[in-house]
């Protein structure tokens, strides 16, 4: 029952874009220096989960439909225009660097706001 609140299918959401770019982004490291290798990433989680959640009609029933509330996101190459090595990799450390820092911001993120809606969901059953 509780599964269904939209914050904790929007924090669950926000958990698996963090993981998928996690590991998108260990696979960029692991292929530094393959010669060739284009660089994969995650569209942002804001951007795919307005897509999917934010202009359709809201179902309150499972029957409605599009109630199925699936939330997808994939793996992509990346469009970077940045310079590639001789050996055509667009790999760049530092880069990824980055983005691991950013996405583990983003799933403490989605872990907190799921712990702090759970908190709020038992203190409104009396429960601590």
């Amino acid at each position: 029952m509780f599964e269904k609140l939209e914050v904790f299918q929007m924090a669950q959401s926000m958990a698996q874009t963090a993981a998928l770019r996690e590991s998108a982004i260990a696979t960029n490291i692991a292929n530094a220096d393959t010669p060739g290798y284009r660089s994969r990433e995650v569209a942002s989680f804001e951007d795919t989960y307005r897509s999917d959640h934010g202009e359709a009609m809201r179902a309150t029933r499972s029957g409605h439909l599009g109630a199925d509330g699936h939330y997808s996101v994939e793996v992509t190459e990346s469009e970077q225009t940045g310079a590639a090595s001789p050996d055509g990799n667009n790999v760049s450390i530092e880069d990824e660097m980055v983005d691991a820092a950013n996405t583990k911001r983003q799933h403490d993120l989605a872990l907190a706001i799921y712990k702090s809606s759970l908190g709020i969901l038992r203190s409104s059953l009396g429960r601590s």
